[in-house]
């Protein structure tokens, strides 16, 4: 029996259940497969990298859903969707951090709609639905935070996570909620093993003259695909990036640097190991191979064991 890589439900012999489907568009019936293997797919963005405005190390699309067409449609503008086909490097990235964003979201972080989709040859590919897009050709203001602190893609790890506070006192239009949203992000970063959360995987949103944090994105076990992580996070936490105690990361940060009450800590561990149990299932049922789902949970088990 069938697995629907957009919600994991079983859908027999279909390839994606009605429920996925209709999460895409109300009227979609079917999913063609992306008419590129993954290869091929490599190839467009490589081809295409100059005309899109989704930079970053992945090979990245943009795309379209045409429910006529009832597929997903490659194009190089007013695109409202990203795809990431396989990499060639480092494995199963698609099937990785589509679980982890779904993790996320069990865990009650804004995640955007997305997926797992088939091409011609059979491989997965991850799409996640663009949450700065609101109409064709308009946009949300959205800035990262390595423009927000003039930073570049070359400097985007010269900094440190006591200075990320700073930015979100001086942006978000609420900066205690933000800056409790914040750390949970960094937590579930840090318990899913993603030690890649540079100054560019953070951004502010401004909507109806509010500035809030994304939705997230790019949240993926890059630890698992790695050979051999010499880190737990990205930018430097009291002048270090590994071997970090629950008491750094809970009574350093949480409470004296991001000024978040014993309440709101409590309520943010209480959510953590509330979702333990589903963020296994997730992993069980997800398209990661045994290896890699066998990587994911021990590495999840060892952060949670320091809390």
């Amino acid at each position: 029996m069938n697995r629907c890589p957009i919600t994991y439900d079983l859908c027999g012999t279909e390839k994606y259940s009605l429920k996925g489907l209709r999460m895409i568009a109300p009227k979609l019936t079917g999913l063609n497969d992306i008419p590129f293997s993954a290869a091929e797919l490599r190839q467009e963005a490589a081809n295409r990298a100059n005309k899109l405005s989704i930079p970053g190390v992945q090979p990245k699309l943009s795309a379209v859903i045409s429910v006529v067409n009832q597929q997903f449609e490659i194009v190089n503008q007013f695109g409202n969707y990203i795809i990431k086909p396989q990499n060639d490097i480092f494995p199963e990235l698609p099937q990785n951090e589509d679980v982890t964003m779904k993790m996320a979201k069990v865990y009650g972080l804004d995640v955007p709609l997305h997926g797992l989709i088939y091409s011609k040859d059979g491989s997965l590919s991850y799409f996640i639905k663009r949450f700065d897009r609101y109409s064709k050709g308009k946009k949300y203001a959205t800035e990262d935070f390595a423009q927000l602190t003039g930073n570049s893609r070359d400097t985007k790890y010269n900094y440190t996570m006591e200075k990320l506070v700073n930015v979100i006192d001086e942006y978000c239009t609420f900066p205690a909620i933000e800056k409790a949203d914040f750390f949970k992000r960094i937590l579930f970063c840090f318990i899913t093993g993603n030690e890649d959360m540079h100054l560019k995987n953070f951004s502010v949103i401004t909507k109806a003259g509010k500035t809030t944090l994304t939705p997230v994105y790019d949240f993926l076990n890059s630890s698992i695909s790695i050979k051999n992580p010499q880190e737990e996070l990205a930018l430097s936490l009291k002048g270090k990036k590994s071997n970090f105690k629950s008491t750094e990361l809970l009574d350093y940060y949480a409470k004296e640097r991001l000024e978040l009450n014993d309440k709101t800590i409590d309520s943010i561990l209480f959510d953590m190991n509330k979702s333990v149990s589903k963020w296994t299932e997730l992993i069980e049922i997800s398209f990661l191979s045994d290896q890699m789902k066998e990587k994911y949970l021990k590495l999840m088990s060892n952060r949670i064991g320091r809390f």
